[in-house]
């Protein structure tokens, strides 16, 4: 572009189809082209960071809390319980997990309505691990420039045990958090102890392999491909966006027309805008994008860029903010709307999703009892002349300590309880208890009676269950 066309007044869209990169210069969607992610320190990566090291400290140290004679969190699919805390969730109460899986989704959308893909760029695990192997490789291997150098040149000492030492840390990284995340469905200390001296089970040595070469790959090899190419997010993102959703935005309009130029130098006597065009925010995209060429779905909202830019603003001395967290409709000139009709539907349905959620959490009961009528007769009469309907009890203590339990019938006047009324069930236990009720047929006002079966704790009375059936008569 010469002079003449530097002082041209181009609308925004001129500006920017100007200065859009050859398309076929590079193939940024080619696996083997691989990038290379330039270290950047800002506001923005600090935060990344402290937030990525705070995820991987709790989900290491989670494991190891201890809560009674178990650990806090306990996935226990052998007993089928999940133990988080004081919490015991059992196959029966797995509506709270439905619950809990449908609040993350809502919250999901809530905050990708608001905020965009945040979640990508400073909380998902693909994003922590893979910032976490980039840091083992740049205190390895060096900057970004060097890394470069040291991939083309031929193989020496010196690029060996580099090479070397980064992959062996992170397959260290990988094995400790491939364990760690095994160790929530294996009580923590014996699988270390069993990993350790060779005393795992065929089982756990399997799926401590699989996470800890899955982790190496994704993080290590994969990175961005997997933001790219796998993940379904960045696929259906675009139906949670609209114009007032935050994005990283380049404003093209203070940007436009790009160009090197010294620090001295008045950008608007040589026809330029803001931008030096010194590509450090391509440099610094851990997806390898150019945010310059407008909002694209490989942008994972980390920040990177911004950081980037904003040093060389403040280098050069003009104002930060040419790159920043911005909607469409600021980039645009137009006001921008916070409190919209979407947003609002997905806060009002997160919110009734958590009550939903705390109501399901405050009414589970430690104590269950389901009521199975025998199936090959609905009554039968016995020698004194008594109708008794036969049931098979299941008791479930959900505590964590032994009860006995007294049981008893209501609705049902002068009946008789034929079987064990008083049992004791372990924690934990499931106790299957055949039993049959009979009553005077004289007690009978119709053919179909509706009962309870009651069970009560005897030393803890507010711990009971109540179970409705029917008692069938002539």
């Amino acid at each position: 572009m010469n002079a003449d066309s530097n002082n041209k007044d181009y609308s925004k869209a001129e500006r920017i189809k100007i200065h859009q990169p050859d398309a076929g210069k590079a193939d940024r969607f080619n696996p083997r082209n691989r990038i290379y992610v330039r270290a950047v320190d800002g506001l923005w990566s600090k935060l990344r960071r402290r937030m990525g090291w705070v995820a991987m400290l709790f989900f290491l140290i989670l494991p190891w809390l201890p809560w009674g004679d178990r650990q806090a969190v306990w996935f226990n699919l052998a007993e089928q319980k999940f133990h988080i805390f004081g919490l015991t969730i059992w196959p029966q109460d797995l509506t709270l997990l439905a619950a809990l899986f449908m609040i993350a989704a809502f919250g999901l959308f809530f905050v990708t309505t608001y905020l965009g893909r945040v979640w990508c760029g400073y909380t998902c695990p693909q994003t922590v691990w893979t910032f976490i192997f980039i840091w083992f490789e740049e205190k390895l291997e060096g900057p970004r420039n060097k890394r470069i150098k040291m991939d083309q040149m031929p193989w020496n000492f010196d690029k060996t045990w580099r090479k070397t030492a980064k992959h062996a840390s992170w397959l260290l990284i990988s094995f400790l958090t491939a364990t760690t995340f095994v160790s929530y469905f294996v009580p923590t200390r014996e699988l270390y102890l069993d990993v350790l001296t060779l005393n795992a089970s065929g089982g756990v040595y399997f799926w401590v392999i699989f996470f800890t070469f899955a982790t190496y790959g994704n993080a290590g090899w994969m990175r961005e491909i997997m933001c790219i190419h796998m993940c379904p997010y960045a696929r259906f993102q675009a139906a949670m966006f609209d114009k007032n959703t935050f994005i990283v935005g380049y404003d093209a309009t203070r940007g436009e027309t790009r160009g090197p130029r010294s620090r001295k130098a008045d950008p608007k006597e040589m026809g330029l805008g803001d931008c030096i065009d010194c590509d450090l925010c391509v440099q610094v995209c851990p997806t390898g994008i150019d945010i310059r060429n407008g909002m694209q779905y490989e942008c994972i909202n980390c920040g990177a860029c911004i950081d980037a830019c904003d040093q060389t603003m403040d280098r050069m001395g003009y104002a930060k903010g040419l790159i920043s967290y911005t909607t469409e409709n600021k980039l645009e000139g137009k006001q921008e709307k916070v409190m919209r009709p979407k947003l609002v539907g997905y806060g009002v349905v997160l919110t009734a999703m958590v009550l939903v959620f705390v109501g399901l959490v405050a009414t589970i009961s430690p104590l269950r009892i389901d009521v199975i009528r025998d199936r090959n007769a609905l009554y039968r009469q016995d020698s004194r002349g008594l109708i008794e309907n036969t049931f098979t009890l299941k008791i479930l203590n959900k505590t964590e300590v032994s009860h006995v339990y007294r049981l008893s019938v209501e609705g049902l006047p002068n009946y008789r309880w034929i079987g064990e009324q008083t049992v004791s069930v372990n924690a934990g236990e499931v106790l299957t208890l055949p039993v049959s009720v009979a009553v005077d047929p004289v007690e009978l006002k119709r053919p179909i009676t509706k009962i309870n079966i009651r069970v009560v704790a005897e030393d803890v009375p507010e711990v009971e269950a109540v179970q409705e059936t029917r008692f069938f008569g002539p």
